[in-house]
């Protein structure tokens, strides 16, 4: 019982850890996304005369970039959100796979147990670590419980399962907590991007008007200076889109393994007391 009321601590602090870096992170690339916008796009050696409230000089794109407007520095933040959340998922969902080869692990596991050496199978899973390790050793150790108490098949089958969505229950939502501020970035990063492009429009036919003769070249420019908005809240998108999809992949497999072996050890258990009624 300390031992689980242990890891339930554990669990709970690693959760409030995550928490805590999550709203800090996404402060920190708000913060660096407008302080690139303002000082490095904004910097007065990018436009015409050196005044950032001119034009930007020919072909230089940082300038063209900063006159998307105050919505820029918004998308970039979400940029480096979506880049910093995809690499913390990556070493986090690394971490839960285990030392080892996932794939490989289970099929050593499964082999061990369906030969009965189950403290062999618990020691592969000491020597693997990770999540689909942790949620396996759960099961195998419940296993040797059951078998010493003689359980039925039916009940030892309800128990070990039971036991392994227990343990599944506390390693799964780690994996899957910032998955859904990515997942938020998916459509943040869109609408961001056409509230920047409208903006930019209605900012760009209001100088037009505002003017009185038509000027097509300063048209255009409003124009292309707008859709800047619409590209980088795309690309966002994309890049949050495909990473969602990446890691919701790698989760998924790893679920597949933890049901892979739970199976095998609610197996062997049943040709135990098999063997045992005959």
């Amino acid at each position: 019982m300390t031992k689980v009321s242990n890891e339930n601590v554990g669990k709970g602090a690693s959760s409030n850890g995550s928490s805590l870096f999550a709203g800090f992170a996404i402060v920190i690339c708000v913060v660096i996304g407008i302080l690139i916008w303002k000082f490095v796009m904004g910097h007065p050696s990018n436009f015409v005369n050196g005044d950032p409230n001119g034009h930007p000089l020919p072909g230089n794109y940082l300038g063209m970039v900063f006159k998307g407007g105050y919505i820029v520095p918004v998308l970039m933040g979400l940029f480096l959100m979506t880049v910093v959340f995809s690499i913390e998922r990556f070493f986090v969902i690394s971490k839960a796979a285990g030392k080892g080869n996932v794939e490989a692990f289970v099929k050593n596991v499964q082999g061990l147990i369906n030969q009965g050496k189950i403290e062999e199978a618990i020691a592969e899973c000491d020597t693997q670590k990770g999540s689909v390790a942790n949620v396996v050793r759960a099961g195998l150790t419940k296993y040797q419980e059951v078998k010493k108490e003689g359980f039925d098949s039916e009940k030892a089958t309800e128990t070990i399962q039971k036991e392994i969505e227990e343990a599944t229950s506390l390693e799964m939502p780690m994996l899957e907590k910032n998955l859904t501020i990515i997942a938020t970035l998916v459509s943040i990063g869109t609408l961001m991007g056409l509230l920047g492009t409208v903006s930019g429009m209605i900012k760009a036919f209001s100088g037009l008007a505002a003017a009185g003769a038509p000027d097509q070249a300063a048209l255009a420019t409003g124009i292309s200076e707008a859709l800047i908005n619409t590209a980088t809240g795309i690309g966002t998108s994309t890049l949050a889109i495909i990473s969602y999809n990446i890691f919701t992949s790698k989760i998924d497999k790893l679920t597949y393994s933890i049901d892979e072996a739970g199976f095998a050890i609610t197996q062997t258990y049943r040709r135990f007391k098999a063997r045992n009624n005959a």
